[in-house]
């Protein structure tokens, strides 16, 4: 005959589910603007878990989608604002335009010659446009690329004269930089009169985040945001691109760039160095090798463009101010 085991009052405590208590608290970085979770399991280790690998990452993407879909210039003298990316070779700029464009046409694409050798890909001065999906109508913004600042181990980058014509609105699209002389009024190409819509307003320094410690070797070089910039009111703010290379977590996962105290220690020093508010630069992460987007990314990558689109909104406004009646 059978026998049925039967558990005693012992072993059925044994079995019996326990309840497990965990302690989190609700974290705010408000460098970044994102929201976090620090989670202290029963054992004592300590997590830290973004939001945006929860579904709210949804809801912040659609949100900054929605919002720079929606973006309208005030200014009727200026139909886009003319956003400035300078930095040195393989820093980024022209990875980044390909991936603002990837994220809104949905799929990774790659525009915009980028490289990483020894001499810049990009000799010419690029203007360039980003398609709203698709068959979609252009975004209400320009994204201006141009010559690297080389200038080290004997690499010529461009003029600081010809970044300067460039923000002035003197540079056609299309022009090829000479590192060692500047565009001039004699030139054919050159724009005389340029309108409102023709200058720059709004400069981005591009910087590998690998290569911040070398950051006061580029600046004893290059004062252009100091010498010009500043005192004609053009905002400065910084992109510091390939934050997954100089963090190994971050290449993980992408939301958790607010989480650690060695990018934040850069960030902050960066800032003091170059005289900008830590709120004036944002780490993202362009898509290089990747075939398909991710989420994380794109939140990155939108914030960036978002503050990019303020900042231009804001220097609209005063050079409006500052126009003849």
């Amino acid at each position: 005959m059978g026998r049925t085991a039967k558990l005693d009052s012992k072993e059925k405590r044994k079995h019996r589910p326990s309840l497990v208590f965990i302690m989190f608290e609700l974290c705010f970085c408000k460098l970044f603007s994102n929201c976090f979770m620090m989670v202290c399991s029963p054992m004592g280790s300590l997590s830290l878990c973004s939001f945006y690998s929860m579904p709210l990452g949804n809801i912040i993407l659609n949100e900054l989608l929605q919002d720079i879909r929606n973006y309208e210039i005030l200014t009727e003298s200026v139909e886009e604002p003319r956003i400035l990316l300078i930095g040195q070779i393989g820093s980024g700029k022209s990875s980044f335009f390909n991936s603002v464009n990837s994220v809104f046409r949905g799929h990774v694409m790659q525009q915009a010659g980028s490289g990483h050798g020894v001499n810049s890909i990009s000799t010419r001065y690029r203007t360039y446009k980003v398609l709203n999906g698709k068959g979609e109508k252009m975004l209400p913004f320009v994204l201006c690329d141009t010559m690297g600042l080389e200038r080290e181990e004997n690499r010529e980058g461009i003029h600081m004269g010809d970044i300067i014509n460039v923000i002035k609105g003197h540079v056609p699209d299309m022009y090829e930089f000479n590192p060692k002389a500047p565009i001039t009024e004699y030139d054919v190409r050159y724009r005389h009169e340029p309108s409102l819509g023709d200058k720059v307003h709004c400069v981005v320094f591009v910087i590998d985040a690998d290569k911040m410690s070398l950051i006061n070797n580029i600046l004893q070089q290059n004062f252009i945001w100091t010498l010009f910039c500043y005192p004609a009111g053009i905002p400065v703010l910084v992109l510091i691109t390939k934050v997954d290379e100089a963090c190994l977590e971050v290449k993980k996962d992408p939301s958790k760039v607010s989480l650690f105290y060695s990018l934040f220690f850069q960030v902050t020093q960066l800032g003091q160095i170059l005289g900008v508010p830590v709120s004036a630069i944002s780490l993202v992460k362009n898509y290089s090798e990747e075939t398909e987007l991710n989420q994380n990314v794109d939140i990155l990558i939108l914030r960036a463009l978002q503050q990019m689109l303020r900042a231009a909104d804001a220097c609209l406004d005063e050079m409006k101010l500052q126009e003849p009646h």
